[in-house]
């Protein structure tokens, strides 16, 4: 590795303080999860009512997403990453002190317009910084939170409210946003304003309540158990209209929130497609998962979000070695294997039992990660390979956006085919929350166990498809010498 590749001391210090603010805000989108019941019971609302406290923060980062790039251009990216996190602290310790049901969701909308930044912000910073040619090593310890979040969470927060009380969830996260704060003034790099720069206000009147919109109906899907109802195709038509004239005016804007002429690039739109169906398998499987190891295993919270452990331990093992690899040989044959393992670690999933064997299904979701570890990676790299300095910051919420969407509808349609699948083999009463509740048979365990089985063919179906868009990533490395693509770097 010659010294021109290799990550300087600055780099890696960048890197952590992305790291550190970045993983409180996945985190929380999965941490206040095995808490719900606890918060239904303390401020008496029924359990639909309780679920805005996850929905309110997940719209809440949909609608603030695309406006990273627009801030980062006008405010300096440095200054915008230290309010994101300052808002996210100040609505951390709201949604501690929170005395009611209504004022806890409220304050969980304020604390994911700060958490929604964190991450695009962030992952903008280390592109720029980084340049092509590091690019796949980069993201590597940049895609640290986006793994390992949605693992941790439901392991930390039964931790949590196991021992102590639920304010913690949220209280955990102060001393660690001070934390990054400071860290944050010391070793981000700073960079220049473009006062030039105009806000889309009419883009963003189009995309943000488009994105609100689709995120709710696809939260709807899950609360009322299938494609139906008007809150469901009001939302998720109204959502789709608003972002399909978000994209005819962004394609003859001057400065659009989004440049929608990213995706001329070949290589921006095929790993958009890769990133998309990433987030499906990712944050789907996880949906699944813990609900098959708390519905028919009857594990509690905190052993179910153990279980999931073995897949972040996989990924990160790899992670750092499948970028330096997609950096010098290229993303094609290095996604597509990541890929491939991915979907042959689903696949044990598809046979599951009411009593399979904890050690064959945490094998197969070591795979998974390992397979997440050099399939993920390399394709948000890619997204990067050919872009200009000036629209890696537009082509961050792009991305970030497609995977958080990508990431909803795969809850949702997985939500819809587990929900199909109890209620056909138990009726019209056996829903996931009531098969949980109640004292199951034996039998009524195995028709889970089935419910479960069929659910994951769904998840290895999106796996396997994933693997099509990495065959069409490019397949050589960054050349040493083109010079062309290489950033300005302020981190000197």
């Amino acid at each position: 590795m010659s010294d021109q590749d290799r990550l300087e001391p600055a780099l890696i210090k960048a890197g952590v303080v992305v790291v550190l603010g970045a993983i409180m805000s996945i985190l929380d989108t999965t941490i206040v999860a095995v808490a719900l019941h606890t918060l239904s019971g303390d401020f008496h609302v029924n359990v639909s009512t309780i679920q805005w406290v996850t929905t309110g923060y997940l719209l809440s980062l949909a609608v603030v997403i695309p406006v990273s790039g627009w801030a980062i251009h006008r405010v300096g990216a440095r200054r915008v990453y230290m309010v994101s996190l300052a808002l996210f602290v100040i609505g951390s310790i709201l949604c501690g002190c929170a005395w009611s049901a209504s004022s806890l969701i409220f304050f969980r909308v304020i604390q994911g317009l700060g958490g929604g930044m964190i991450l695009p912000v962030g992952q903008s910073i280390m592109a720029r910084a980084a340049g092509p040619r590091r690019m796949g090593r980069v993201m590597g310890i940049v895609g640290v939170p986006q793994l390992l979040g949605p693992i941790l969470g439901p392991v930390i927060g039964g931790i949590i409210v196991s021992n102590t009380s639920w304010r913690w969830i949220f209280f955990v996260n102060v001393p660690i946003g001070i934390v990054a704060l400071w860290l944050s003034r010391t070793y981000l790099p700073s960079s220049e304003r473009e006062s030039a720069q105009r806000f889309d206000l009419l883009g963003f009147l189009l995309l943000s309540p488009g994105l609100a919109l689709v995120v709710y109906g696809l939260s709807e899907v899950g609360t009322v158990g299938g494609f139906h109802g008007a809150a469901v195709w009001d939302s998720l038509i109204g959502g789709v209209v608003l972002v399909a004239l978000f994209v005819l005016r962004s394609t003859k804007a001057l400065e659009p929130l989004i440049d929608m002429r990213l995706f001329r690039d070949r290589t921006f739109s095929v790993s958009s497609v890769g990133i998309f169906l990433t987030g499906a398998t990712l944050f789907g499987t996880m949906f699944l998962l813990p609900l098959y190891y708390q519905i028919d295993r009857g594990d509690a919270a905190w052993k179910a979000g153990l279980m999931m452990a073995p897949q972040g331990i996989g990924a990160a093992l790899v992670m750092r070695f499948a970028g330096s690899l997609s950096d010098k040989h290229g993303p094609r044959y290095v996604a597509a294997f990541g890929m491939s393992v991915l979907a042959i670690g689903t696949f044990f999933y598809t046979g599951v039992t009411d009593s399979s064997s904890y050690w064959l299904l945490g094998a197969a979701l070591f795979i998974r990660g390992v397979g997440l570890g050099f399939g993920m990676m390399p394709v948000f790299a890619a997204s990067y390979r050919n872009l200009t300095h000036a629209n890696v910051p537009k082509a961050t919420s792009a991305t970030n956006i497609i995977r958080q969407v990508g990431g909803s509808l795969g809850v949702a349609i997985f939500a819809v085919v587990l929900q199909t699948q109890i209620t056909a083999r138990l009726g019209p009463s056996g829903t996931a929350l009531e098969a949980g509740l109640r004292r199951a048979s034996l039998s009524d365990l195995t028709k889970l166990a089935s419910a479960f089985d069929h659910s994951f063919w769904w998840s290895f179906g999106t796996c396997a498809i994933a693997v099509i868009p990495a065959l069409f990533l490019p397949k050589t490395g960054i050349a040493r010498h083109d010079a062309a693509l290489e950033p300005q770097t302020a981190l000197d």
